[in-house]
């Protein structure tokens, strides 16, 4: 019978890759056109004179609220020029870029048919990590000067586990996450377990949407923090149950398992071991589970509460 219930697994795990692999296939092939405007580098090349002209190309770079004078102070600005010049050393050109957003597209059209394809604005943001990609349906900014590595001086003084997300190979799970966020409805609830519900729900979509970047990558997280969290996963699940955190509404829930921080916070010895935002690598588990145990859509799976998606998923963590 252990054979028998070993060769299903297998057939089960074959036929599942091989479905995948036929629909990237069938992505693949579907024809979209990436269309990159530079703004940063028209903006670091343009004179006082060019303003009239770059104004009118970017009408959406330049709110009515600010005189022409803000705008040509700023191409004379010691720390923009500087801002600029280390921007295109990093990014002398986006080809790079341009393939990976091509993919990422493709993917978009397979899933959400009738999205139009956006143009794709590039920027430098005075280093806004907290907004490094925007999306509005028709435009989607990158502000380049927030994917510089975690190194470069420009980050100097800033918490390590903020520097560490602040490269380019995080930049399409970035715009992943930005378009997830457009998809996927605010939780009702303000419970723990609808927040995390919520982020998992995200995580599923960029899965879908990035099927090229791990789990780790989606998460931010390095190998070693990924290994850690699917070895305690257990131990997590039980902490949450134990202290009866998942219906709690306590903001500070979300500071301690949430929001990005260094480590999670247990208050317990292991704190300092764990990556952060644990709460969101356990909502994607639960999301993955309802997925997999339920005949459902993607959309049909956004449109259900998260106590259905809890109670459908029969969620169990690895041991």
């Amino acid at each position: 019978m252990k054979k028998i219930s070993l060769l299903v697994a297998v057939l089960v795990l074959f036929l599942g890759c091989d479905k995948s692999s036929q629909i990237e296939k069938e992505i693949s092939e579907i024809p979209v056109e990436v269309k990159v405007k530079r703004f940063d580098l028209d903006y670091k090349k343009a004179t006082p004179a060019d303003l009239p002209q770059l104004k009118q190309e970017y009408p959406y770079m330049f709110p009515q609220e600010y005189p022409d004078s803000v705008w040509v102070t700023k191409m004379y600005d010691t720390l923009q020029r500087s801002l600029f010049n280390e921007v295109y050393k990093a990014f002398p050109d986006f080809e790079a870029q341009e393939k990976e957003l091509a993919s990422f597209f493709q993917h978009v059209k397979f899933y959400y048919p009738n999205d139009p394809i956006p143009t794709v604005i590039t920027v430098t943001s005075d280093v806004d990590y907290k907004n490094q990609v925007i999306y509005t349906g028709k435009y989607l900014v990158i502000g380049l000067d927030t994917y510089l590595g975690a190194s470069h001086e420009f980050y100097s003084g800033m918490a390590q586990y903020i520097t560490e997300s602040l490269d380019k190979k995080y930049m399409i799970v970035d715009v992943a996450s930005a378009y997830a966020d457009a998809k996927v409805a605010s939780p009702r609830m303000k419970d723990f377990l609808s927040v995390i519900i919520y982020y998992g729900k995200k995580q599923y979509i960029e899965q879908l949407l990035i099927p090229n970047k791990s789990a780790a990558e989606r998460l931010k997280y390095s190998e070693e923090q990924y290994t850690w969290a699917e070895a305690n996963e257990a131990m997590i699940w039980q902490y949450f149950v134990e202290n009866e955190v998942l219906y709690s509404t306590a903001p500070k829930l979300l500071e301690r398992f949430v929001m990005p921080a260094p480590f999670s916070k247990f208050y317990l010895p292991v704190d300092n071991e764990s990556p952060g935002r644990l709460g969101i690598y356990i909502g994607s588990k639960i999301v993955d589970a309802y997925m997999k145990n339920n005949d459902v859509s993607l959309q049909q799976m956004l449109n259900t509460s998260a106590q259905e998606i809890f109670k459908s998923a029969h969620y169990k963590p690895k041991k």
